[in-house]
């Protein structure tokens, strides 16, 4: 499995076609304690870039980035019910959605963690 990173703070896992998208732990400590979740309908579609899912917390509501183009196979149930979650487990059971790659390309563009440490830290 290859885990990648985008700028606007999701990690995604990558196995086959099929990918694991959820929000970095940098970016939960960001928003601090997370109250709400809204997650993408399995079967929908998006673009690389379009905003899947929205987190709610404390301090603030958030965009949730789809970053890859592709099609829902499924939502975090378990985030749904428990979305603190996203803060104890952001980059593992606190995952928002698995998301089949419609372009695997769209890939290439994304950060290895290396990169998304230094990116992190440039911005600090």
């Amino acid at each position: 499995m290859t885990r990648y990173f985008t700028e606007d703070h999701e990690w995604i896992d990558v196995e086959g076609s099929l990918a694991t998208v959820g929000i970095t732990d940098h970016a939960q400590g960001l928003l601090g304690d997370i109250v709400f979740v809204e997650l993408p309908a399995a079967g929908a579609d998006f673009a690389k870039g379009a905003t899947a899912a929205v987190v709610e917390s404390v301090k603030a509501a958030s965009d949730v980035f789809s970053p890859v183009s592709g099609t829902i196979k499924e939502g975090n149930a378990a985030l749904e019910e428990d979305p603190a979650l996203a803060n104890s487990n952001a980059e593992g059971e606190g995952w928002f959605f698995k998301v089949e790659l419609s372009d695997p390309g769209e890939l290439e563009g994304l950060m290895d963690e290396a990169a998304y440490s230094a990116f992190v830290a440039q911005a600090d």
